[in-house]
């Protein structure tokens, strides 16, 4: 599988939420670039980056943690999620050096506005984050729900590529992720590659994700838990 490790930005610091709960925060390092090397020495070449506070705010907060790191480790490819919600936001994300920017509020509140921008920057740079909470896509750092499925959504978008999908309920929980519920988005559109994201607790998990077909993961607190070992992550991640 293509592994995407974590790095949650809160303040410029290294945290995970538990359930998408901003009052239930544990930071793991004050130095997301600290973090950045140690998934870089088990040979990860790309990251999943998320600017919390962007995400809350409707702009990016964080960027100088991105532009540190495409600074200092030209190798790994990040993709940034967090804030995105207009055309300025998401040129000062890839201006910083972002490979792939992750939209969700923008894609479920202003569909025409994403399809043009997967238009004008191609489906290899623009993510969809579809966040589901109680059955339907959450919003703005998972602070409100949208009317839409993540299966209504991912198919207003016929050009899509990938999709970062989270299950709320389980992120930052290790009780790991829904396999039957991935296995059955990726069948239901299998041209889109689904990045499952949420309740990850083991190397088990990411095999039984694997052969159910999903082609990414993003590992978050099960690493930082010690749950996942780095010759686990070196062995499994392409």
């Amino acid at each position: 599988m293509k592994i995407f490790p974590a790095i949650d930005l809160i303040d410029g610091r290294c945290v995970r939420l538990s359930q998408g709960d901003y009052e239930r925060v544990t930071v793991y390092d004050d130095n997301p670039l600290v973090v950045a090397r140690r998934f870089a020495a088990c040979g990860i070449r790309r990251l999943h980056v998320v600017d919390l506070d962007g995400a809350k705010a409707a702009a990016p907060r964080n960027l100088r943690v991105l532009e540190s790191i495409v600074a200092t480790m030209p190798y790994i490819d990040v993709e940034w999620g967090g804030g995105i919600k207009d055309e300025n936001a998401l040129r000062a994300v890839l201006d910083a050096g972002a490979a792939w920017a992750v939209c969700g509020s923008v894609a479920a509140e202003q569909p025409e506005l994403f399809e043009k921008w997967l238009e004008a920057y191609g489906p290899d740079r623009i993510v969809l984050g579809a966040d589901v909470k109680d059955g339907r896509v959450a919003t703005h750092g998972w602070l409100r729900s949208s009317g839409w499925t993540v299966g209504e959504l991912i198919g207003r978008f016929p050009t899509l590529r990938r999709v970062v999908c989270t299950d709320i309920s389980r992120d930052g929980m290790l009780c790991s992720p829904s396999t039957s519920f991935y296995a059955s988005l990726q069948q239901q559109f299998p041209e889109v590659e689904i990045t499952v994201s949420g309740g990850v607790s083991s190397a088990d998990d990411l095999r039984r994700l694997s052969a159910a077909g999903l082609r990414s993961a993003i590992v978050g607190k099960a690493w930082y838990e010690g749950r996942i070992t780095p010759d686990e992550l070196a062995q499994i991640n392409e």
